[in-house]
């Protein structure tokens, strides 16, 4: 009970990150060789992570290709690994993409296609469907990301405009086996999508994806409009024959990191309380309301949740859905004596800066005044990652190499 809020909160991060390490969670899910070649393909933040995992537990010949993101290559000695842009895609990751569809489409009914799957894939397996352009996907992929639209909105419009999400993957690879092994980063943890589903099939359609794009008001650019009204070619349903040979295995979970965070906190002497693994909304309004919860929860107790908080970006300031959620949390609880938080996203990257998210603790809004800092100003500025910088509250992990969605966690000190 003596230790610093602030390294257990920490500690606490790092119990969970712990848990979704490729390394410890993928082995025991791996299925056994086929008669055939096995081919890996994949993409995620934790994809190069994951493709050490299984040249580590592997017994016999392998090959293959994985994407991740740039400074998330680890070593590997048989499954190459490529590094692409996250979260607007570039032509790395088209490429990888092209490369990655055409191993599938070499497979034969004796071989087993590998997939790796983590939250990112969907940036970095970029592939777009027949006349779609690179441009105008990332014109399209910044507006949504702007918009506030939910991750699950935001990936039924990336997969009808591709040729390799949706389940065109897991298509591709037929007559193969398909063994999907997926970290996953979403609420309620649904494979289609998680990294906008490759290998599963798609329960939305073109006119879903126009719904989300009328929702939040995005009309361009209008090629993809066009592109989304005509519905071409719909992507792989349930049933489709194709994806009769595939499978899914969900490696990793937010609800077992929190799981794992829990038990750090019970390990520490406080009683943690799970407010849930698939939290979403504004991130202002998530941490105004567990503003509210941490002033009436009992001393002693640690608040953890998951989930995926997003940000209507009106502001030209820095920061992702956690630190502001942090910059939020720390405005409603004004300075209230013993609670201390912090919320990161758990691949290390808050949106599309360096910090994995923020610390809050009951001086924080003190230390800003006295800074020069003015909380309510970089708010609305959606500038929480210049408000924690000028305080020094900012949390730094570099690239986890997993990635379980957001991790929160507020500590009310006895």
């Amino acid at each position: 009970m003596s230790d610093d809020p602030r390294i257990l909160l920490r500690r606490l991060l790092d119990a969970a990150l712990a848990s979704a390490q490729p390394a410890q969670c993928l082995g025991p899910h791996l299925p056994g060789p086929p008669a055939g070649r096995t081919v890996v393909v994949g993409a995620g933040k934790a994809a190069a992570a994951m493709a050490r995992a299984v040249e580590d537990h592997w017994d016999g010949p392998l090959e293959g290709l994985v994407v991740t993101r740039y400074g998330h290559r680890v070593p590997t000695a048989k499954i190459e690994v490529v590094e692409a842009a996250h979260p607007v895609p570039d032509a790395g990751g088209r490429e990888a993409a092209a490369r990655t569809l055409a191993l599938a489409e070499g497979l034969g009914a004796d071989d087993l296609a590998l997939c790796l799957i983590s939250g990112g894939g969907s940036a970095l397996l970029t592939l777009p469907a027949p006349g779609v352009a690179l441009a105008d996907k990332q014109a399209m992929t910044g507006a949504l990301l702007r918009s506030g639209a939910a991750i699950d909105e935001i990936n039924c419009v990336r997969k009808h405009l591709s040729a390799i999400k949706g389940g065109r993957l897991g298509a591709a690879c037929h007559p193969a086996r398909v063994v999907s092994l997926l970290i996953s980063d979403v609420p309620g943890d649904d494979p289609a999508v998680i990294g906008s589903g490759p290998t599963v099939p798609d329960p939305t359609t073109f006119a879903d994806a126009l719904a989300v794009l009328q929702k939040y008001g995005i009309d361009e650019p209008a090629a993809l409009i066009r592109h989304l009204e005509r519905g071409a070619e719909e992507t792989p349903k349930q049933g489709d024959p194709r994806l009769a040979r595939a499978e899914t295995r969900i490696v990793a979970t937010p609800a077992m990191a929190l799981a794992a965070a829990a038990q750090a906190a019970r390990e520490a002497g406080y009683e943690p309380v799970i407010l849930g693994d698939a939290l979403e909304g504004e991130a202002r309004a998530l941490a105004r309301e567990h503003a509210r919860l941490a002033r009436d929860t009992a001393p002693g107790t640690v608040l953890l949740s998951g989930g995926e908080a997003t940000v209507t970006v009106t502001g030209a300031g820095r920061g992702g859905p956690n630190a502001e959620y942090a910059l939020a949390l720390a405005s409603a609880l004004d300075g209230a004596p013993g609670i201390f938080a912090i919320a990161c996203d758990t691949d290390g990257i808050d949106g599309t800066e360096d910090n994995a998210g923020a610390l809050v603790t009951p001086d924080t809004l003190a230390r800003a005044r006295a800074a020069g800092e003015d909380a309510a100003a970089r708010l609305a500025a959606n500038d929480a990652y210049g408000f924690f910088a000028g305080i020094g509250d900012l949390v730094m992990t570099g690239p986890t190499l997993t990635n379980v969605n957001d991790f929160r966690a507020i500590l009310v000190l006895r």
